[in-house]
C-alpha cells in the first residue's frame, strides 16, 4: 500500500489513496503513526470517494480514534489528490471535500503544477454546550484521579470547574494543579477549549495540564485544548494539546477556534495570524458566518507500507 508523508505547518500526516483499500484503519493509524516503529505522524488521512463532493476525507488519530475534521489534514489531502490527478479541477473550480463535520471547500494556491498553500472554508463555529459537546453542571466538580488515562491532577486537590447557565461557554473558571484559567468552549466540527493567558505560553507545562483537560468527564468526546497569548490585534501566539495526539506543532481547527474565541473577546478583528510551533496559520471570521483558514502544505516523501503478511509477522 503506497502512501505519502505530508505536513501543514508541521502537523504531519500519512495520506493514503483508500478508494480501493479496506483495512482496520484505526489499528493501522496506531502502527503507522508510531514515531519509533512506524512512519511517524499525527495521524492518517484517507482519500475516499464521495457521492456528493469531489472526495471524502477520513482522519484517524495515533490512538486509533477517528476525528471529525482536520484543517491541516484537509490541505494535505487536497495537495495529494490534485497533484496525483485523482481529481482534476478547472481554473475557476474549488475542491469540495466531504468530512464528518460536513462538506468543506478547499481553494488551492499553486506554483506551476504544485499546490503550496490552500485556503479552507472551515464551516460555522458552534457555541451551545450540547453542540460542542460539553456536559454542563451547576456546581463545582472535582476530579483527583483520571484512572485509565494514567494522569492525576496532583496534590492540590484536583481540577475544579464551575459552569454557569449560559447559551455560550465563555470564560468558565477552571483550575488545574493550582493554576487558574478562563476557558471558552466551542466546536469547529470537533470540540475545543481555549484559554487566553498573561503568562508566556512557552512556560506552561502543557504535557501535564493537557491530558487532564482532554480527558475530563465534562467532555464526552474529549477535547482539544489551546493556550494563547495575545501579541496585538493582528497576531496571536498559541500552543495546542490535540485530542488523541498530544501536543502538536499546529492544528487547523484549533487555530480557527482560537481566532473565533479571540474575536468574541474583542482581542482581535476579522483577520488574525496565529503563530504555532510549526508555522503561521491565517484565519478570517466576520463574527457571523463561516470561518476561513489558510496555511502552507508540503509533501515530505512517498513510500510503501509493508504488506499484510509482513505486518502479521511483525
Amino acid at each position: 500500500m503506497r502512501f505519502a508523508k505530508m505536513h501543514g505547518a508541521g502537523n504531519d500526516y500519512v495520506v493514503i489513496d483508500a478508494r480501493k483499500e479496506s483495512r482496520d484503519w484505526g489499528a493501522l493509524a496506531q502502527k503507522m503513526s508510531d514515531r519509533h516503529f512506524g512512519v511517524g505522524s499525527d495521524g492518517i488521512i484517507l482519500v475516499l470517494p464521495s457521492s456528493h463532493a469531489h472526495l471524502q476525507m477520513r482522519m484517524f488519530d495515533p490512538d486509533g480514534s477517528e476525528a471529525e475534521m482536520c484543517g491541516n489534514g484537509i490541505r494535505c489531502l487536497a495537495k495529494f489528490a490534485l497533484e496525483r490527478e485523482i481529481v482534476t479541477l478547472g481554473s475557476d473550480q474549488h475542491l469540495q471535500v466531504e468530512t464528518m463535520a460536513g462538506v468543506r471547500t478547499v481553494v488551492p494556491v499553486r506554483i506551476g503544477s504544485k499546490v503550496v498553500r490552500a485556503r479552507v472554508n472551515m464551516g460555522m463555529p458552534r457555541f451551545k454546550p450540547e453542540e460542542i459537546p460539553v456536559n454542563v453542571a451547576q456546581r463545582v466538580r472535582r476530579i483527583g484521579d483520571l484512572g485509565a488515562t494514567g494522569h492525576r491532577t496532583g496534590a492540590s486537590g484536583g481540577t475544579e470547574f464551575f459552569f454557569p447557565r449560559e447559551e455560550m461557554a465563555l470564560d468558565w473558571p477552571m483550575i488545574v494543579d493550582g493554576q487558574g484559567f478562563q476557558i471558552t468552549c466551542l466546536s469547529m466540527g470537533n470540540p475545543h477549549a481555549v484559554a487566553f493567558l498573561e503568562e508566556d505560553v512557552e512556560n506552561v507545562d502543557l504535557a501535564q495540564i493537557g491530558p487532564v483537560v482532554e480527558h475530563h468527564p465534562m467532555f464526552p468526546r474529549r477535547v482539544n485544548f489551546e493556550i494563547v497569548n495575545v501579541v496585538d490585534r493582528q497576531h496571536l501566539r498559541a500552543r495546542v494539546w490535540e485530542r488523541g495526539v498530544g501536543e502538536t506543532l499546529a492544528c487547523g481547527t484549533g487555530a480557527c477556534a482560537i481566532a473565533v474565541a479571540s474575536s468574541l473577546h474583542g482581542y482581535t478583528g476579522d483577520k488574525v495570524d496565529i503563530t504555532l510551533k510549526g508555522g503561521v496559520l491565517a484565519v478570517e471570521w466576520d463574527g457571523r458566518g463561516e470561518v476561513w483558514m489558510e496555511g502552507p502544505v508540503e509533501e515530505v516523501f512517498e513510500s510503501q507500507w509493508p504488506d499484510r503478511v509482513r505486518e502479521v509477522r511483525s
